[in-house]
């Protein structure tokens, strides 16, 4: 049974993440209908949402964060710097903070939106400046006041990818306390399904195969890969400790998995396989290696 005092937390949760909400849509500097349209939500749903009538539901709370260039992290607990559930990106591979004014943070944003979705679906090398002018509304000389080469533009785009996978795993990993079905649900969260699920492995993919050839590209390669890597090593020793998994070393187990997850994900994008035979394939090594008999 709920006591009194976790109903007045859960309300006093509940209040400063509206204002949290409130504010981020300030600084976004869009309209509060522009909000909801990026969130795919009918105004007045979220007027109701705002006001405490209905509550946000965890894709309604990634696409919020998405638009008004915050963290879900941020939404539900004012910070970056904790997180439950999901593993904290370091401050250098979430996209970078600047001290400007919401005009120029806007512009900042659509920028990096749109480039991140030309490079996904055409490659770096096949995207130049004058694209993702075009695709941003704006001129060539605009994009290069907010970064100096497409090299900088499809670093934050990695960062923006961070941002995403962040969010997705804080907005639902909470919902599932069972180790079990928490790490398939970590799992579920990473399939390339869907135009931007496709579209933010391929960025993965880019970054990977640049990492291969060009040293300069491994550190932020490495660092935003560790904190994907970490959630699964985390999420794997919570369920060893409730007795759900088997005692293999964590990083082995971790190892393994992340390995398994990155070459289906492979074979997703190179049209070998489809994202539910991809799913199916990492439940059955979940259960085959990881999940202890009868848990």
């Amino acid at each position: 049974m709920k006591s009194q005092e976790d109903g007045v937390d859960e309300a006093e949760h509940r209040t400063a993440l509206l204002a949290r909400v409130r504010t981020a849509i300030r600084s976004s500097g869009l309209a509060q209908r522009d909000v909801a349209r990026h969130i795919g939500l009918d105004e007045t749903k979220l007027s109701k949402a705002l006001r405490g009538t209905r509550r946000f539901q965890p894709d309604e709370l990634t696409q919020l964060a998405r638009a008004a260039g915050v963290t879900v992290n941020w939404l539900l607990s004012g910070t970056d710097a904790d997180a439950v559930m999901s593993a904290v990106p370091a401050a250098t591979i979430l996209p970078t903070r600047h001290f400007e004014d919401r005009g120029h943070a806007l512009k900042r944003r659509n920028i990096v939106e749109k480039a991140w979705w030309l490079f996904a679906a055409r490659g770096y090398a096949s995207v130049r400046i004058a694209d993702i002018a075009a695709a941003s509304g704006m001129t060539d000389s605009t994009v290069h006041y907010y970064f100096r080469t497409k090299r900088e533009i499809f670093a934050e785009a990695l960062r923006y990818s961070v941002k995403l996978a962040f969010d997705r795993q804080i907005a639902e990993l909470h919902l599932f306390p069972d180790p079990v079905d928490r790490l398939k649900r970590l799992a579920f969260l990473q399939l390339p399904a869907g135009e931007r699920g496709h579209a933010e492995m391929s960025i993965w993919l880019q970054t990977w195969a640049e990492a291969a050839v060009d040293p300069a590209w491994q550190e932020g390669h490495e660092q935003s890969y560790r904190r994907w890597s970490q959630t699964v090593h985390d999420i794997i020793v919570d369920g060893q400790n409730r007795g759900c998994f088997t005692l293999v070393d964590a990083d082995d187990l971790t190892m393994q998995l992340t390995a398994v997850i990155d070459g289906l994900n492979i074979k997703v994008l190179t049209g070998m396989l489809t994202p539910d035979q991809m799913y199916a394939q990492i439940e059955k090594f979940i259960d085959r290696t990881i999940v202890t008999p009868n848990s």
